[in-house]
């Protein structure tokens, strides 16, 4: 039989057993629940990407001189500007966060129309508080959760300057006819000086042929 000595270090044993059973048990649930959290936060980040590609879809396809902000993330859905349907967002999505399809908008001038960015509801401090992918500006260091806006980019909200109408194209009139081509000028002929021969020597007389039948004279003396 065992004593009542090792009875009682046995059930000490069973007690640090037991606790230690637990320490693991709750270190297992903050683990699980931390995992969970960091699920859910990049399940906000993807969804905030759709929030902000719908707001510069609907931006994209603003007519001149009307707002780029839907009234509301109704016009997300179905955009009454256009007579054919034109959706720019597929739903109005679950915040992961709260587990509501409910979210906070901030309106243009702070008033009550013209959305410019959504965000969650939730106070909770966020376990990311950096290395954002880069279209995710802004969102380092924040203190809660709500603190992460998604909006529509700056490109996509720059004001369209209108374009001046182009002039109607002027009907091109037909060339004027070239006119004749000019007459070459006639080369004048080039009379040259007509050269002189030169004077050729008067020939010498001959002495007259002596005639055979004329007499000589003979010096008489």
């Amino acid at each position: 039989m065992k004593t009542r000595r090792q009875a009682g270090f046995t059930y000490l044993g069973l007690i640090i057993f037991v606790a230690i059973i637990g320490l693991v048990g709750a270190a297992t649930l903050k683990i699980g629940a931390l995992l969970q959290r960091a699920a859910a936060e990049e399940e906000l980040l993807d969804i905030g990407a759709a929030f902000s590609a719908a707001l510069d879809s609907y931006a994209a396809a603003t007519p001149p001189g009307a707002s780029p902000y839907p009234p509301s993330l109704a016009e997300l859905l179905k955009d009454p500007r256009s007579p054919a349907v034109q959706r720019h967002l597929r739903k109005i999505y679950v915040d992961p966060l709260t587990g509501k399809a409910e979210w906070g908008i901030v309106y243009l001038g702070g008033g009550e129309t013209g959305v410019i960015a959504i965000h969650s509801l939730s106070e909770a401090k966020p376990l990311k508080v950096g290395n954002f992918d880069s279209r995710f500006k802004g969102l380092d260091n924040k203190d809660t959760i709500s603190e992460w806006r998604f909006g529509a980019s700056e490109r996509s909200l720059a004001p369209q300057v209108p374009q001046a109408p182009q002039p109607a194209p002027v009907e091109a009139l037909p060339p004027p006819p070239a006119p004749p081509p000019a007459p070459e000028p006639v080369p004048e002929p080039v009379v040259e000086p007509e050269v002189q021969p030169d004077p050729e020597p008067a020939e010498e007389a001959a002495p007259p042929a002596e005639d055979e039948n004329e007499p000589v004279p003979v010096d008489r003396e």
